[in-house]
């Protein structure tokens, strides 16, 4: 290909110098048709195809990559042909005899002409994306998945980061609340993928089907609900990029905290820190523009929703509820009875009426046992030969002056003994551990082992009087006998003389 240099310098002597075409041909070596070429353009076109490149050998079989190209679209994109298989099918079923390089750069340029295009969005105020992202962590000194709910402002790309154990509907109600709170009011609309935990089911028509849990969250702060198209992330592409930002830059390196309480807070600071940025395109900084979304947002509630799934259950004989497979105590007086259980991000709440009977940290095991033992205090001390056999006291540490008591009382007193040492732990129903403590030290110090004894010495303690015990009420401790003792034996015993 001729140069640029060269087609100015024969341009030039042509149309500047006079001469003819056939005359600057030969003063610099070069065929006549390319000097009219070179008056036709005043730099190199390049090469230009006259007509589509002939494959003999691959077009009567182009119409069968195109068939299955497009039987593709609509097969899982993990299970889709490569260019490898549409070549082996096309030598082993169609009798091509043509190599496979053709072939791939039919089937590339094909797939090329096909990619899908866009059309530029602008973005109003006062509407967001939302959607949950994946990432490790170290919560508690354990690596664990964790995931992410995102929150993202398309018109001032203001973002929201917040992590949980797992995408469960409290998980995607506590988000709003939180995200809600941050940004100081409520999006005017806000657009989902069809996340399980919104849509319930895709009628024929297109039309969603809402979930009871996302229902009541939108009844309660009053926002509209857009949805994409299924398996097209891109209609939501804000969240999408906002998900990619916080797993490279918050999450990177793999963050340590000592629960998500702690690593919430975390990334709140990021979110905040962000709002400084200027991006690409913009004169002011996210926070600037955030002003213009909290002017078109909806005011907040007086109270955020109760972001929690609510699920009827029945009390087992062993006084436990089962809740997302895994069970929970409850006071064995509630045995057998109907109750509700809310299922938070964090805990396990369950009522019995109006009454709450039971609070418990959430477990995200399969098949767990998450116990109180004071629950089945009660019980035990009805059914004192279960005592040492107890599940829900197997992991209870209790101080060792506890420890020390129950050996007392059993010395003292025998199988008796087991059930005092019951009653003195259910004083845990009713008064503080520090000041059942402070009453079972006190009443090892004054040598009153029993029940009585340390719920006196601890009603002293709350009540900030001194303790009288009066020993008489306790028949099975020593009783000392002190006898009057006469004047001429005191004498005697100073005299020396032998009584």
């Amino acid at each position: 290909m001729k140069g640029v240099e060269l087609y100015a310098r024969v341009r030039r002597a042509v149309s500047v110098e006079g001469l003819s075409r056939r005359e600057a041909a030969r003063r610099f070596g070069i065929d006549p048709r390319t000097v009219a070429k070179m008056l036709a353009f005043s730099v190199p076109p390049g090469y230009r195809r006259s007509k589509p490149p002939v494959r003999p050998k691959l077009d009567p079989f182009t119409g069968i990559i195109d068939r299955i190209l497009d039987e593709d679209k609509r097969r899982p994109a993990k299970q889709r042909h490569t260019s490898k298989r549409i070549f082996e099918r096309l030598r082993d079923e169609h009798g091509y005899g043509g190599g496979i390089t053709i072939v791939k750069d039919y089937v590339h340029e094909r797939r090329h002409r096909q990619q899908e295009m866009f059309v530029p969005l602008r973005h109003d105020p006062g509407h967001a994306q939302a959607d949950f992202g994946e990432a490790l962590a170290v919560i508690g000194g354990v690596e664990r998945k964790i995931h992410f709910f995102a929150m993202d402002l398309p018109h001032s790309d203001g973002g929201f980061v917040q992590a949980y154990p797992a995408e469960t509907a409290e998980a995607f109600c506590a988000g709003h609340n939180a995200a809600f709170s941050f940004f100081g009011g409520v999006p005017r609309s806000i657009l989902y993928d069809n996340t399980r935990l919104a849509v319930a089911r895709i009628l024929g028509d297109g039309r969603r089907q809402r979930t009871r849990v996302f229902s009541e969250l939108q009844s309660h702060y009053l926002f509209a609900d857009r949805f994409g198209r299924p398996g097209k992330g891109n209609d939501k592409g804000k969240v999408e990029g906002l998900i990619g930002l916080a797993r490279r830059n918050y999450l990177v390196p793999i963050p340590r905290a000592a629960d998500f309480e702690a690593l919430n807070a975390r990334l709140l600071e990021d979110c905040r820190r962000r709002l400084g940025d200027r991006l690409r395109g913009h004169e002011e900084t996210i926070g600037e523009r955030i002003e213009r979304d909290r002017a078109a947002f909806l005011s907040l509630p007086p109270a955020p929703y109760d972001a929690c799934e609510k699920k009827p259950a029945q009390v087992s004989s062993l006084s436990l509820v089962r809740y997302r497979s895994n069970d929970y105590s409850v006071p064995t007086a509630y045995g057998h009875r109907e109750v509700l259980v809310r299922g938070y991000v964090h805990q396990v709440v369950i009522s019995c009426g109006a009454e709450v009977i039971a609070r418990h940290p959430r477990s995200y095991e399969r098949e767990d046992f998450v116990f109180d033992p004071l629950h089945y205090l009660a019980l035990l001390e009805q059914k004192i030969g279960a005592l040492d056999q107890a599940a829900p006291l197997a992991g209870w540490d209790l101080p060792e002056e506890f420890t020390a008591l129950r050996r007392l009382l059993e010395a003292r007193m025998g199988k008796p003994g087991k059930r005092e040492y019951v009653q003195v732990l259910r004083l845990l129903e009713m008064f503080c551990f520090e000041d059942v403590l402070a009453g079972v030290r006190s009443a090892i110090e004054r040598g009153a082992i029993g029940f009585d004894a340390v719920k006196h010495l601890v009603l002293c303690r709350i009540e900030r009087r001194p303790p009288r015990l009066d020993l008489t009420v306790y028949p099975y401790l020593p009783h000392a006998s002190v006898a009057t003792t006469s004047a001429r034996a005191y004498m005697d015993l100073l005299a020396g003389t032998p009584s």
